[in-house]
């Protein structure tokens, strides 16, 4: 399809589901709830993701001494049954390495998996990087750390779908002091081993990056890049993923992700930089991304986790508008077509 059509489709989309939804396009703008910081333990609280698992929420992130360097960061993962209390579940922790970034995704035999990124640095230094996965059947008791894929990849985060698990890890070289990132579409079945689909020739550093399937095993992108103009690209690709369209967006990311809601439409989180860094939520279609609900926050923030549940989005984040950088859950209503 044409990609000037394709955006027109999108874009018919969104409008009827406003219109269907309280018959005024003004009326569809996401409307912020509530939200409740969760959880301030560490030093340094971030890089959070959300599931909703046997009835359950797990929650979890990165607790460090700040956001790089220093103590090594240890993954947390904390569990709430109504959204407002919530308990430790689990701490992952390896010695010498920096756990980082976690990821929850839920396997096609029902585990509940985590994937983190794995850095070592010596003080200020770094010396090297491999992903991590551990399973767990109860989001409670969780097996060993496990290393995959290569050392200096950098599998950021894993979407299921049809008994498959999809992401992109990257592959980081310096060389005279130059940073060069190498990114691959992978697929495993179990989460240990992976198998590249292809390479993607994006410039600029392309890195942090998300995965969806958004109808018709049609699976879509959304990618961070770290130099350039800086300015995410949104991609899609139907079977066998080895022949993408992409589009460069107006926007920065940060910490990257986006969820399909049941009336098929596309809302996004990230990082927002113009006039000091902010965590929003984004309206998305396959080729555009805008952004148009500011949630509180401030500073080293975003990395948010995404859940529709009970005709909410729920949407946990980390931020630092309160001083110390800490983790909140948001919940947001947006209208949907019927």
């Amino acid at each position: 399809m044409d990609s000037t059509i394709s955006a027109n489709v999108w874009l018919c989309i969104g409008l009827a589901a406003c219109l269907a939804a309280s018959g005024y396009a003004e009326d569809c703008s996401p409307k912020l709830v509530s939200v409740d910081k969760i959880w301030d333990a560490a030093p340094h609280n971030a890089f959070t993701d959300l599931v909703r698992f046997q009835d359950q929420w797990f929650c979890t992130f990165r607790e460090g001494e700040r956001h790089v360097y220093g103590e090594d960061g240890r993954i947390r993962i904390i569990v709430s049954r109504d959204g407002e209390h919530w308990t430790p579940a689990a701490l992952l922790a390896e010695e010498g390495v920096d756990l980082r970034d976690p990821k929850l995704s839920i396997m096609p035999d029902g585990r509940l998996m985590i994937l983190a990124g794995g850095s070592v640095y010596e003080g200020e230094t770094y010396m090297g990087r491999q992903p991590r996965v551990a399973f767990s059947k109860d989001g409670h008791d969780w097996g060993p750390l496990h290393r995959i894929l290569g050392e200096g990849e950098w599998l950021w985060r894993v979407t299921w779908h049809k008994g498959k698990g999809y992401g992109v890890t990257r592959m980081l070289t310096i060389t005279d002091g130059k940073k060069h990132t190498d990114v691959r579409l992978v697929v495993t079945t179990d989460g240990l081993a992976y198998e590249e689909i292809t390479g993607w020739d994006i410039h600029d550093r392309p890195n942090e990056t998300t995965l969806r399937f958004i109808g018709d095993d049609e699976m879509m992108a959304m990618v961070r890049r770290e130099e350039g103009d800086h300015t995410g690209w949104l991609g899609t690709s139907k079977p066998p993923y080895t022949d993408w369209d992409w589009h460069q967006t107006e926007h920065r990311f940060g910490g990257p992700n986006f969820i399909q809601l049941p009336d098929g439409s596309l809302w996004g989180a990230s990082r927002y930089y113009p006039g000091g860094a902010k965590t929003v939520l984004a309206r998305m279609t396959p080729t555009s991304y805008e952004p148009v609900l500011t949630l509180p926050s401030g500073g080293d923030t975003s990395y948010p986790g995404l859940v529709w549940h009970d005709d909410l989005l729920w949407m946990s984040y980390y931020a630092s508008h309160e001083e110390k950088t800490s983790i909140y859950l948001a919940k947001i209503s947006i209208p949907l077509s019927k």
